[in-house]
């Protein structure tokens, strides 16, 4: 069955595994998703990945990460820009996430970046997720 978006996939698959307590996830890989993936571990969501082969599909499997008393770092993950429904922000309007606790994830012109980034950048772009 193909996947008319594969980044909401994978954030719902992170998100289902978050809250199952699963310790690891693994995801089909794609450069897109390897660079949200990248986001994700420099801000601390996650504890790592590394890029596996499961059967005959390239994959790469996520370590999730959780406090001391197993609840997740990952409260919430949501998808912004869908494939019916692009949304663009130029760096001065970008919005924050829980006024500055969240990440913005950001396709610009300099690659995935994170809102806070883009916006010291001064380089706007299509908006992929926020996380918190």
């Amino acid at each position: 069955m193909s996947v008319s978006d594969p980044v909401a996939d994978m954030l719902t698959k992170i998100r289902n595994a978050n809250s199952a307590q699963h310790e690891k996830v693994d995801i089909s890989l794609s450069r897109l998703k390897l660079e949200v993936i990248k986001v994700l571990k420099n801000e601390g969501y996650i504890k790592n990945y590394k890029r596996v082969v499961v059967g005959d599909m390239n994959c790469v499997r996520v370590y999730l990460k959780y406090n001391d008393n197993t609840s997740p770092v990952i409260h919430g993950i949501q998808r912004i820009s869908t494939p019916g429904r692009r949304v663009y922000s130029g760096y001065k309007t970008l919005p924050r996430v829980l006024n500055g606790l969240g990440s913005l994830i950001v396709s610009s012109s300099k690659g995935i970046i994170t809102g806070k980034k883009a916006a010291e950048a001064k380089v706007g772009g299509e908006l992929l997720c926020r996380v918190w």
